[in-house]
């Protein structure tokens, strides 16, 4: 059987990539080390060596491979994605109280909280020392952009989450701040650094900004019907964590006052009982949210590949095509 057949797209273009991923984990080390605060170095490794797919790096690295980069920026700016990730995974942790991440404890509750927050402000500045080595003020201006819609995104969704007046048009809102506008970024920057096109750097952040709707999407109604070993969550963690995601969404847009009012009242409220799960599920299956969901999801998918369009016939284009169906692949 042809070894591209039994990969998954993402490990060959880990594997494509091997050598530049090995400068972006070094460079991660060296600038993750701190001379007068050794807790820094100890919070970031725990989480940085928990494993991960350093997707969003590798888009990076990918998007100058396919434009045939030569230099050494596109290594910074990889890391520099990694370490926003990481910042930010740092803090969304003390926000929603999470326990666990990847399967391990999260930093906040081997450490503490203030440890968290911290260490994650100080990922952020050292990206953005990153990013000014690069000399380039686009590079600069993008990734600045999608750090500050990513740290609204939470704000908006602290405030969203438990609202059931939030809409698919929030929800959308919230998915472009959380997750797709790191993904749309670490793509663009990684084109921009390379010397693409104005066409061909669109098609890169509309590439990146659609398969991460597509994977956050895919999470979410993975929360409702995904295999808990594969997923590392209980099902259901996002109802009982009073999250609104678009499968439920989906139901409220549709309750009878009595099924607004169970809503109200377990999502609302956060008084939940014996049995309000697999009610919740009834509901989404009564008005079919979870294949409108899953359909969403392949819609994004669709989405980003089209806009692979104006790029280079390339093996990393076949692969970022790949990926797109990879990202929904989990929901079949």
């Amino acid at each position: 059987m042809d070894i591209d057949t039994i990969t998954k797209p993402h490990e060959r273009l880990a594997d494509l990539l091997t050598g530049e991923m090995g400068a972006v984990n070094e460079l991660i080390r060296t600038r993750m080390a701190s001379e007068h605060a050794p807790r820094i170095p100890e919070v970031t490794a725990h989480l940085v060596e928990a494993g991960g797919k350093r997707l969003r790096p590798m888009l990076t690295l990918a998007a100058a491979r396919l434009f045939g980069y030569m230099g050494d920026h596109h290594v910074r700016l990889a890391a520099t994605v990694e370490f926003i990730h990481t910042a930010t995974l740092l803090h969304d942790d003390v926000v929603d109280e999470s326990a666990q991440r990847r399967g391990r404890p999260t930093a906040n509750l081997l450490w503490d909280n203030k440890s968290s927050v911290l260490v994650g402000d100080y990922l952020f500045s050292r990206s953005f020392q990153l990013m000014v080595e690069t000399g380039s003020l686009r590079v600069l201006d993008i990734l600045a952009n999608a750090s500050a819609t990513i740290a609204e995104g939470e704000v908006l969704q602290m405030t969203a989450a438990t609202d059931l007046g939030t809409d698919e048009a929030i929800y959308l809102q919230v998915v472009r701040g959380k997750t797709a506008a790191l993904f749309s970024a670490a793509t663009e920057v990684g084109g921009v650094i390379a010397g693409a096109s104005e066409e061909q750097v669109k098609a890169l952040h509309d590439y990146g900004d659609a398969l991460g709707i597509a994977f956050q999407i895919a999470d979410d109604l993975l929360d409702y019907q995904g295999d808990s070993k594969a997923t590392g969550k209980n099902i259901g963690d996002d109802f009982r964590e009073r999250k609104l995601t678009l499968p439920v969404i989906k139901a409220v847009a549709q309750a009878t006052p009595d099924e607004h009012a169970f809503w109200e009242r377990t999502i609302g409220r956060g008084r939940q009982e014996e049995g309000d799960l697999d009610h919740a599920l009834s509901l989404m299956g009564k008005y079919g949210t979870l294949d409108a969901t899953r359909a969403d999801a392949f819609g994004w998918a669709v989405k980003a590949k089209e806009a692979l369009a104006p790029l280079p016939d390339h093996e990393i284009r076949a692969l970022l095509r790949d990926l797109a169906d990879y990202v929904v692949s989990r929901l079949n």
